[in-house]
């Protein structure tokens, strides 16, 4: 519960940044899609040939990260680099999802990441993915699409989560799926 109510303070600050309301933002996270993952990277001895998670951006709107060891692994791409991200004691790391890059309009940019393993010692990390309500439309939000110019198309939460579980982890692909061709 207090995972769900800082993502929601998180994406408050968020709606007030791009000139949304804050209320209306949350409206689409109330009865939101909320869920956890907890991963674990044994130690592998072959760690360059080795991914802990294929490179992807979340179907979410936001994703909470919890580095629960001191064993780096989780890394995220930035001009087809990749940058390791320092495991903080107690720290979250806050990826934002495609969910929020639809919805903004692609003024806030979604966080394409990996895992990768390490030679000696094992990793763990706990996800807490939050997303909008069953009834969310995905799309450009009204106010944010310039000119009559949404760069996404728009679907239901539902169609929009089936095309993703549908879709191969390979960087932001599912993303450039659902841009519009212009």
């Amino acid at each position: 519960m207090e995972v769900k109510k800082l993502s929601n303070r998180l994406l408050e600050f968020m709606a007030k940044n791009l000139g949304l309301d804050p209320a209306e933002m949350a409206g689409m996270l109330e009865n939101g899609d909320q869920s956890v993952r907890i991963n674990c990277y044994p130690p592998c001895p072959a760690d360059k040939k080795v991914l802990g998670f294929s490179p992807h951006s979340d179907a979410s709107f936001l994703t909470l990260v919890l580095q629960v060891n001191d064993v780096p692994g989780l890394q995220i791409r930035r001009n087809d680099k990749w940058f390791p991200v320092k495991p903080l004691p107690g720290a979250f790391v806050a990826n934002i999802g495609d969910v929020l890059e639809i919805l903004s309009n692609g003024k806030y940019k979604s966080i394409e990441h990996r895992a990768v393993t390490n030679t000696e010692k094992e990793r763990f990390s706990i996800a807490a993915f939050h997303g909008p309500n069953t009834n969310a439309t995905i799309g450009p939000h009204s106010e944010l699409v310039l000119e009559d110019e949404p760069l996404y198309k728009s679907l239901d939460y539902e169609s929009y989560m089936k095309l993703f579980f549908a879709s191969k982890l390979d960087g932001k692909g599912f993303l450039g799926r659902m841009k519009l061709n212009k």
